[in-house]
Protein backbone atom coordinates (compact mmCIF):
# COMPACT_ATOMS: atom_id res chain seq x y z
CA UNK A 1 0.00 0.00 0.00
CA UNK A 2 1.47 3.43 -0.95
CA UNK A 3 1.94 6.10 1.72
CA UNK A 4 -0.96 8.44 2.38
CA UNK A 5 -0.58 11.79 0.59
CA UNK A 6 -1.03 15.27 2.08
CA UNK A 7 -4.41 16.80 1.42
CA UNK A 8 -6.38 13.56 1.31
CA UNK A 9 -9.87 13.83 2.79
CA UNK A 10 -9.26 12.98 6.46
CA UNK A 11 -12.54 11.12 6.92
CA UNK A 12 -11.68 8.81 4.01
CA UNK A 13 -8.70 7.33 5.83
CA UNK A 14 -10.68 5.06 8.13
CA UNK A 15 -8.15 5.92 10.82
CA UNK A 16 -8.56 5.88 14.59
CA UNK A 17 -8.15 9.57 15.39
CA UNK A 18 -7.03 10.74 18.83
CA UNK A 19 -6.69 14.12 20.46
CA UNK A 20 -4.86 15.51 23.45
CA UNK A 21 -6.44 15.34 26.87
CA UNK A 22 -5.64 19.09 26.95
CA UNK A 23 -8.21 19.79 24.22
CA UNK A 24 -11.18 21.92 25.21
CA UNK A 25 -14.95 21.50 24.88
CA UNK A 26 -15.16 24.03 22.02
CA UNK A 27 -13.48 21.57 19.67
CA UNK A 28 -10.27 23.57 19.38
CA UNK A 29 -7.98 20.64 18.86
CA UNK A 30 -5.83 18.83 16.40
CA UNK A 31 -6.35 15.10 16.01
CA UNK A 32 -3.67 12.62 14.99
CA UNK A 33 -3.74 9.07 13.62
CA UNK A 34 -1.17 6.56 12.46
CA UNK A 35 -1.39 5.92 8.69
CA UNK A 36 0.70 4.12 6.10
CA UNK A 37 3.92 6.08 5.82
CA UNK A 38 3.52 8.35 8.82
CA UNK A 39 1.20 10.25 11.13
CA UNK A 40 -1.84 12.14 9.83
CA UNK A 41 -3.18 15.32 11.43
CA UNK A 42 -6.59 16.93 10.99
CA UNK A 43 -8.59 19.82 12.42
CA UNK A 44 -11.24 18.39 14.74
CA UNK A 45 -13.71 21.08 13.63
CA UNK A 46 -13.39 19.87 10.03
CA UNK A 47 -13.16 16.06 10.13
CA UNK A 48 -13.95 15.85 6.40
CA UNK A 49 -11.25 18.38 5.56
CA UNK A 50 -7.71 17.63 4.42
CA UNK A 51 -5.22 15.60 6.42
CA UNK A 52 -1.59 16.59 6.65
CA UNK A 53 0.77 13.61 6.82
CA UNK A 54 4.18 13.74 8.48
CA UNK A 55 6.89 11.15 8.87
CA UNK A 56 7.75 9.98 12.37
CA UNK A 57 11.05 11.87 12.15
CA UNK A 58 9.28 15.12 11.20
CA UNK A 59 6.83 14.78 14.08
CA UNK A 60 9.63 13.95 16.54
CA UNK A 61 11.49 17.12 15.47
CA UNK A 62 8.36 19.25 15.88
CA UNK A 63 7.53 17.80 19.29
CA UNK A 64 11.09 18.35 20.49
CA UNK A 65 10.85 21.99 19.45
CA UNK A 66 7.47 22.38 21.14
CA UNK A 67 8.78 20.84 24.35
CA UNK A 68 11.73 23.26 24.24
CA UNK A 69 9.37 26.24 23.89
CA UNK A 70 10.47 27.18 20.35
CA UNK A 71 6.90 28.00 19.30
CA UNK A 72 5.63 29.66 22.48
CA UNK A 73 5.73 33.09 20.82
CA UNK A 74 3.01 31.98 18.38
CA UNK A 75 0.26 31.73 21.02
Amino acid sequence: MPPVRNGIKASSLGASWMKSRHSNAEGNCVEVAPVEGGIAMRNSRDPDGPALVYTAAELRAFLAGAKDGEFDHLV
